[in-house]
This record gives structure tokens, C-alpha cells and sequence, in this order.
């Protein structure tokens, strides 16, 4: 299961550098068009919250310590943070539903909290790799405790 759990972890790692691509293909369409973010908005929305969903449970199942469940549960957390972050943006366009100074500062977040997510991945994946090798703390602690 600790095989698994380093695959989802590497999966979901992936989806996320990949979504850096496709904001990027967003962002440089022209003309700009409601379904230029389209595909960003798939692989945020859908693909890599069932990552963070089945890597979780995947690292339950493995017996990861606490905190490591928790941090790789946490991408799900920050795209819910994502998406406030867009609604809120949007609220305080103009009546015409153009950006104001206001919005764009809220809009800017969203870069910020992305990042976020990609060092939580890289995190998430640097700790499935070392419960794939056996050598997380509770592994390393174990296995003193046993020879002793």
C-alpha cells in the first residue's frame, strides 16, 4: 500500500505542475475566451482533489503517521481556498464586471496560494517516498524500539 500511496503522491505532484502549463495555455489564448481556463479549471476542480482524496486514504491505509495524512489531505484544503479566492475576486468587480483595484489584489492571491499547493505536493510526495522506503520517523523509531 506504501507503493500506492508513493504513486498517488507522484500523480498528484504531476497533476499540479501541470496545472502551472495550462493556467499559462489560460492565460496566452487569444482571444480571450470563457473556456480559455477550461481545461485549468477541469484539472484544479476535478483531478487533483481525487488525487488528494485517494493518496490520503491511501496513506491511512499505509499507516502514515498523523501529520503526513493531514499534509497530504491538504491540497484538497487550499483548492477550496482557490475557489473563495476566485469568488471573492469576482464580488468585488464593478457593475460592469471589471476588475477593480480591490479585486485584483484578492485575484493576485491565487497565484500565491498555487504555489502553496505545489510545495504541499512536493512535501506530500517527499514523505510518501520515505514511508515507501521505510524510513519515516515512526519506521526509524520502531525499528530502534525493536532492537533494543
Amino acid at each position: 500500500m506504501r507503493r500506492v500511496y508513493l504513486g498517488l503522491a507522484g500523480l498528484m505532484l504531476a497533476a499540479v505542475m501541470v496545472q502551472w502549463y495550462l493556467a499559462a495555455v489560460g492565460a496566452f489564448d487569444k482571444p480571450q475566451e470563457d473556456d480559455s481556463f477550461a481545461l485549468h479549471s477541469m484539472n484544479g476542480m476535478m483531478i487533483i482533489p481525487i488525487l488528494s482524496l485517494l493518496a490520503t486514504v491511501a496513506a491511512a491505509l499505509s499507516k502514515a503517521p498523523g501529520r503526513t495524512i493531514g499534509l497530504t489531505i491538504l491540497p484538497l484544503g487550499l483548492i477550496i481556498v482557490q475557489v473563495l479566492i476566485i469568488a471573492l475576486g469576482n464580488a468585488l468587480n464593478d457593475s460592469s464586471g471589471n476588475t477593480t483595484p480591490a479585486s485584483l489584489a484578492v485575484l493576485g492571491l491565487h497565484a500565491i496560494n498555487g504555489m502553496a499547493i505545489a510545495a504541499v505536493s512536493v512535501m506530500v510526495f517527499r514523505q510518501a517516498r520515505r514511508l515507501a522506503m521505510g524510513t519515516a520517523a515512526g519506521d526509524t523509531q520502531n525499528t530502534a524500539a525493536r532492537a533494543s
